[in-house]
């Protein structure tokens, strides 16, 4: 299973929110092109960045620091925040961004989606950010009535290469990801699911490494790692590449099932 740690861009710094509150943004470093090498060097294979500025205005505000974190890093990085115009799902792919994260335009603009996956297969992902099971959209804000199921089987008709899934009660918590609904989008498509929110130990990595037979096969952490709760080289020890390898004692077993 990958581990992607999530870097989050607030007027230029890398925070964390709290369920998505941006009145709860808590500092971690004031230098995010710093803490993306730091991940890299700990292993990371991918990187997760969000422009939470862009997000709630529609626009690319931290797109400096995105750049700069590209320049820097040499590993995968996929950016989401904000992404509404075909323009600006180019001009990051021009930057060399892998993958970009497409979120409200999937509500709003479903058709924006099947253009952009036509024209950059492989490339285009869609999260699904979900309070009470149905959709947030433009930072968390707003609260569609689309179901987070329903959206997913559109956006695999549309071609998306993969969903990431968050439950936006978790995200940021510690509290544990929200396995019932990662299998309930899981069984819904065949594309992969990247599950987000929640993660606060090696314990929850095991548990949803437990879903990947069911297609999900990658996890954001975020919080975790920042208060050092989950140490990035033990995680990747533990769960990467899908196996389990070093098994922290006293793992009840049972509850992963």
């Amino acid at each position: 299973m990958e581990i992607i740690p999530a870097i989050d861009l607030l007027e230029g710094r890398c925070v964390r929110l709290y369920q998505g509150d941006y009145s709860l943004s808590q500092v971690f470093n004031e230098n995010p092109v710093e803490v993306a090498k730091q991940w890299v060097e700990q292993g990371a294979t991918r990187l997760h960045v969000v422009d939470l500025d862009g997000a709630k205005t529609g626009q690319l505000i931290n797109l400096a620091a995105i750049e700069a974190i590209a320049q820097e890093v040499s590993v995968p990085i996929q950016v989401g925040g904000g992404i509404r115009e075909q323009s600006t799902a180019e001009q990051l792919l021009n930057l060399g961004i892998q993958r970009v994260i497409l979120g409200t335009v999937a509500v709003e603009q479903p058709q924006l989606v099947q253009q952009l996956c036509q024209e950059f297969p492989g490339q285009i992902v869609v999260g699904i950010d979900a309070r009470n099971g149905l959709v947030a959209t433009r930072g968390w804000l707003e609260t569609s009535e689309v179901s987070a199921s329903q959206l997913a089987v559109q956006m695999q008709e549309l071609g998306a290469a993969a969903i990431i899934y968050t439950d936006i009660h978790r995200d940021g918590t510690l509290s544990g990801p929200n396995l019932d609904a990662l299998r309930a989008i899981a069984a819904t498509v065949t594309i992969p699911i990247i599950a987000s929110g929640g993660v606060s130990s090696v314990t929850d990595l095991l548990s949803l490494l437990a879903l990947e037979p069911q297609g999900v096969t990658g996890v954001i952490v975020g919080r975790a790692l920042y208060t050092g709760d989950i140490s990035l080289r033990e995680a990747l020890r533990a769960v990467g590449q899908g196996r389990i390898q070093d098994i922290p004692p006293n793992i009840d077993f049972s509850t992963f099932a």
